[in-house]
């Protein structure tokens, strides 16, 4: 059958004009398709490495790093994750992060909570080593969101109970250096075993914070005034003769001072005036207000037990001036160092470091501190320098060591200088102004114990921080030309994110 010369026509015509422009339209159906595409795997891919560098800041704030310190660990993980620092925005909060990476034609932001603060050296440490090793060795995302997520649920190096026994020994070392003998020194470490252990049950359980800390600090001091008691005559008299030696304290009022130190944010103290050093005023001020919170809790607490056992002016009565060798000042600071870095869950391999570096603080602040006026061996040139002193040694000291242990300057330093933190003066202004009864000097008497405990913190944190800051101008150079030729390399494979692509 022969085609009509109108149906040749119009398939030429098909042929010849239409089909052409289809065949157009379906290339550019499809070519908008897969440009869609590529923008959507894009922003999907560069809202995930914001995400994964937020979560690196989230581990780091919970784990009470100084924001310096969170800054530079965040940069340093953007240059991994190819996000350009020109064009990368980043703002620290106590309880919010924010990232922003934006030019003049796109801006991505993302937020993260952070909520759950505590005291994690080991995180810390962690996160620095993972910043430096994913950059170096190229990780993938995936290799390094494992890596993340592994450092954030691991357990802790220690089980409760054994926080607990170092919390409680911790105290008992403070006690020794306010002058209490052996005997106070046991009473003093299981009042504090037992309170520390009532407030970690309370935390577990969800009840308030602060709450908790009063509860503790009530029971670890009428603990402490209990056992006064036992070193009474008509106690000892009921007690084996053998037994006496060992139970019997001169100094039986002593563990009431240093039974709940254990709760004394020092941490959070000295990152506060860090952060006020390095000009992070909004952080640093949010820290000073919870510790001022937690101090306060802490001097309800054992104010309440204080009226409860009806001690009348223990505030001012009691001595802090020791009259011990320095072989026992050396043993006693050995003790507390490691005890708080329990709490502060710093590695295992690091506790004999941190308790040699309690040791050179202590009985250098001892030396510089003490002297003939208080028949002691020393310079006799007060606390404050002695504290300046100390903290400012070990300072210079971790400065090299922190190669040799590869772990950041503060997970040595800060540990080392805990024992020289001045909890009982804190605590006693607090308790001074409690107690007022519009008797003459009760304002002086709160003032003095204030100033005094504020100007030792200021030494101590500067200590740690000022020979740091110094030591930088040599240091940081050398850490950064590292982190550039790294930067490089990871650009020449194409590694880093260009916003201009994503449209």
């Amino acid at each position: 059958m022969e085609k009509s010369p109108n149906i040749l026509f119009f398939a030429c015509f098909l042929q010849v004009f239409v089909l052409p422009l289809q065949l157009k339209k379906t290339y550019r159906d499809f070519d908008k398709i897969k440009m869609e595409k590529i923008k959507g795997y894009s922003e999907c891919l560069l809202r995930r490495k914001l995400d994964l560098l937020l979560r690196t800041g989230k581990i780091l704030v919970e784990s009470s790093a100084d924001t310096s310190r969170i800054m530079r660990n965040m940069k340093r993980t953007a240059a991994y994750l190819g996000l350009p620092e020109d064009v990368l925005h980043i703002h620290i909060n106590y309880n919010m992060l924010m990232v922003n990476l934006s030019d003049e034609e796109h801006s991505f932001s993302k937020f993260q909570r952070c909520d759950k603060h505590g005291i994690n050296m080991e995180a810390i440490s962690a996160v620095s080593r993972l910043s430096w090793r994913a950059i170096s060795e190229d990780y993938s995302l995936e290799q390094y969101e494992v890596a993340l997520e592994e450092i954030g649920s691991r357990k802790r190096n220690y089980t409760p109970w054994q926080v607990a026994i170092g919390a409680g020994f911790a105290c008992g070392g403070f006690c020794i250096q306010f002058g209490c003998d052996w005997p106070a020194f046991l009473y003093a470490s299981v009042a504090a075993i037992l309170g520390f252990r009532l407030r970690t049950k309370l935390n577990e359980i969800g009840s308030n914070g602060y709450a908790n800390i009063a509860f503790a600090a009530f029971l670890s001091t009428l603990l402490a005034f209990l056992t006064a008691f036992i070193s009474m005559p008509v106690i000892e008299s009921l007690l084996p003769t053998w037994l006496i030696p060992f139970t019997h304290s001169a100094t039986p009022w002593h563990p009431l001072m240093a039974c709940a130190l254990f709760i004394v944010p020092g941490v959070p103290l000295i990152n506060f005036v860090s952060d006020m050093l390095d000009n992070n005023i909004e952080v640093g001020i949010v820290r000073a207000v919870n510790t001022l919170l937690m101090v306060a809790a802490m001097a309800f607490g054992i104010a309440l037990a204080i009226k409860i056992c009806g001690i009348d002016n223990f505030v001012k009565d009691l001595p802090m001036i020791p009259h011990h060798s320095y072989i026992e000042y050396a043993i006693a600071a050995a003790i507390s160092a490691m005890g708080f870095s329990m709490i502060f869950n710093l590695p295992k391999r690091l506790l004999w470091v941190v308790a040699i570096g309690g040791i050179i603080a202590v009985c250098s602040r001892n030396f510089v501190n003490l002297g003939p006026s208080n028949n002691n061996i020393g310079l006799d040139w007060g606390p404050v320098l002695g504290s300046l002193i100390g903290s400012s040694l070990i300072s210079i000291i971790t400065i090299k060591l922190v190669h040799v242990f590869h772990t950041p300057h503060h997970c040595i330093s800060i540990p080392s200088v805990i024992p020289m933190v001045p909890g009982v003066l804190m605590y006693r202004a607090l308790f001074a102004i409690i107690e007022m009864h519009g008797v003459v000097g009760e304002v002086t008497i709160a003032t003095h114990n204030a100033i005094r405990a504020s100007l030792l913190i200021l030494c101590i944190a500067i200590g740690v921080a000022i020979p740091n800051i110094f030591a930088r101008r040599w240091i940081a150079p050398d850490r950064r030309h590292k982190l550039e030729r790294l930067i490089a390399e990871r650009k020449k494979r194409g590694g880093f994110v260009d916003l201009h692509c994503i449209e």
